[in-house]
């Protein structure tokens, strides 16, 4: 509407200036008056406000000082057309920066407008600020997921898009957790509300991205500050070239120098600066979004492209977190027997290890079998299975009971089995690495990081393993929680100046290192609430290759904001050298500072475009 209300407004400015060129001399002052109060009253009326405010020295001053000027000296025509097109300009900035900020607003359409409510044999449409924990809603085809929930009944695939720029969707089914934000593709699901929508996935990721704007980057630190005291120079400077000049040079006219003020006024205003910087890197983080990444603020994209060092917790962020069977091997019985046993002797214990064993296992557990079962606190458990004593666990339970075991040299947490007193073997359970775990090193290798590190608190022999297949540059294993912030400190001591640490972990258990590391990075998931509060970046599809995509964005961001520093700056020294010099006249002083906006802030809109970075 604002735009429209600026199109209409430089249409009838322009006829009437049209019609004042034609008109009698006796009528065109009036005309002119008329177009100049239609087409720049709005940039006057706030350049007063501002006056009233304290804030003297903006555009709106500069260009009411100028234009006003040009009207005092007798040229009406170039302070209706400097008005004229200011506004032409203002109307394609506008333009622009809406068509940037709808695309960014595209990304993070996923705020919900209702809930389907189920209540006896009722559906109500409500508010999903109205619904409560333990509600049970009803999510049809094509419908957004307005609130995190439990799926109670129901199979569908979920488009999560939204939240991760993954495009290939996701299998729903009972018992599965679905996300607000995420678009239910064909079946219905029931589900039953587990947040209210303050504390859903959707509330936090808009709030993350509403606020990031309001953490300013030292380029747009730097901009604010250089618009604070350049504009007032350039005022100083425009009243000494009208006033010096006619009193110390012979033949001077007053008018002359009076005008290459106003000229030199015109071409000042900061707008491609002012409006291009903040553009970018608002841009940079809508991109970054786009592929899953959510950066809570333009001065955290700023320091992600001075990066040198990146360290990684493992578990969870190199590996997958969810231990697998990796070796079954028996003695005296057959694998599948020596799992069974095992499998069944475990199966009361809620430990990472007795759930994987289960998934190997994959068949029902007949739970009569098990006649009774006593856990040995650090050591494993003692079990009665189908009348046999069954002993699983380290081998300070072997130990314990007298057994002797393997004890080659084994990576991976092992579990030791006894059957009535007799070794039956062991059975080996690791962590898995991610399949884009190697992929994300190799790429931030290439993006000339100087130094990859893992930490780890597992024993030195799974992590030096898991470095070396991933080829990190350092690793430390056996560590506490306090440990890995010493050692980040160490690290931190050890890079230049300039550049910056980056920790990569899982928002949950690495809190305290996140907070201390320049740069705090979680492979938060989906709905990962610690994830999303303890981290400056959050990776929201939990592939560490998108870190380096991430300082591909960063890079690219500054070096476009760069350029339009350079670029900006660099055309209005001329101009103003030209302008003062009585070269350019007030038409070329418009054209050059609304060409050099639009074009600073068409090339900050290049950020949005990530497909091919």
């Amino acid at each position: 509407m604002k735009n429209k209300k600026r199109l209409r407004r430089i249409i009838a400015g322009g006829l009437l200036f049209a019609l004042a060129s034609l008109a009698n001399e006796s009528y065109n002052l009036i005309i002119y008056i008329l177009a100049y109060i239609i087409v720049g009253g709005d940039v006057v009326s706030k350049a007063f406000k501002n006056i009233l405010r304290g804030k003297v020295f903006d555009e709106n001053f500069l260009m009411t000082l100028a234009t006003l000027g040009a009207f005092f000296i007798g040229e009406y025509p170039e302070g209706i057309a400097v008005m004229l097109f200011y506004q032409v300009g203002e109307y394609f900035q506008d333009y622009a920066v809406n068509q940037s900020r709808k695309s960014i607003s595209s990304l993070m359409d996923i705020r919900p407008d209702y809930a389907n409510v189920k209540r006896g044999d009722k559906i109500e449409k409500v508010d999903p600020d109205e619904v409560k924990i333990g509600d049970i809603i009803v999510i049809k085809a094509g419908e957004r997921i307005p609130l995190d929930g439990e799926v109670i009944d129901g199979n569908s695939m979920v488009d999560t898009s939204a939240l991760t720029g993954e495009s290939v969707p996701r299998e729903c089914s009972i018992g599965s957790n679905v996300l607000s934000g995420c678009i239910n593709v064909n079946g219905v699901l029931t589900v039953k509300v587990t947040k209210v929508y303050e504390e859903s996935t959707v509330s936090k990721i808009l709030d993350l991205v509403e606020n990031a704007s309001s953490k300013k980057s030292n380029s747009e630190n730097f901009i604010t500050k250089f618009a604070r005291y350049y504009t007032p120079v350039v005022v100083i400077v425009a009243a000494i070239i009208a006033i010096i000049p006619p009193l110390v040079v012979d033949g001077a006219l007053f008018s002359d120098w009076v005008y290459r003020a106003l000229t030199f006024l015109v071409i000042s205003c900061p707008c491609a600066l002012v409006i291009s910087v903040p553009l970018s890197f608002f841009g940079g983080i809508g991109g970054a979004s786009k592929v899953g990444v959510l950066i809570k603020g333009s001065n955290y994209l700023e320091l992600l492209s001075q990066t040198e060092v990146v360290v990684f917790d493992k578990t969870g962020t190199l590996t997958k977190g969810v231990f697998k069977v990796q070796e079954i091997n028996p003695q005296g019985m057959s694998k599948d027997k020596l799992l069974e046993l095992t499998t069944y002797a475990e199966n009361y214990s809620n430990h990472p290890i007795s759930l994987s064993l289960k998934e190997a296992y994959g068949k029902e557990i007949d739970g009569s079998k098990v006649i009774e079962s006593e856990e040995i606190a650090g050591h494993g458990v003692r079990s009665v299975v189908d009348g046999n004593i069954v002993y699983s666990g380290n081998y300070k339970l072997m130990n314990k009971i007298g057994v002797k075991y393997f004890k080659g040299d084994i990576i991976g947490t092992v579990i030791h089995v006894a059957v009535n007193n007799k070794y039956a073997g062991y059975i080996v359970i690791s962590d898995e690495i991610k399949s884009d775990s190697r992929d994300a090193i190799k790429q931030l290798k290439k993006s000339k990081i100087k130094k990859t590190v893992m930490l780890t608190g597992d024993a030195k022999k799974v992590g030096k393993k898991v470095a070396d297949e991933l080829a990190m540059d350092l690793v430390y294993t056996e560590l506490l929680p306090g440990d890995k912030v010493e050692k980040v400190e160490e690290l931190m001591n050890s890079k230049s100046s300039k550049g910056k640490l980056a920790f990569v972990g899982d928002g949950i258990n690495d809190a305290p290192v996140l907070a201390r590391s320049d740069i705090g990075i979680a492979m938060g998931g989906l709905g990962s609430d610690a994830a999303i509060e303890a981290a400056d970046i959050v990776i929201m599809t939990d592939e560490p290759s998108k870190i380096a995509t991430a300082m591909k964005i960063s890079k690219r961001t500054l070096k476009i904001v760069k350029q339009n520093i350079i670029f900006a700056l660099g055309v209005k020294l001329l101009v103003l050298i030209l302008g003062a010099a009585g070269v350019a006249t007030m038409w070329e002083a418009v054209f050059a500072d609304v060409g050099v906006s639009v074009i600073a802030i068409l090339n900050a809109m290049r950020v949005l475009n990530v497909k091919n970075i």
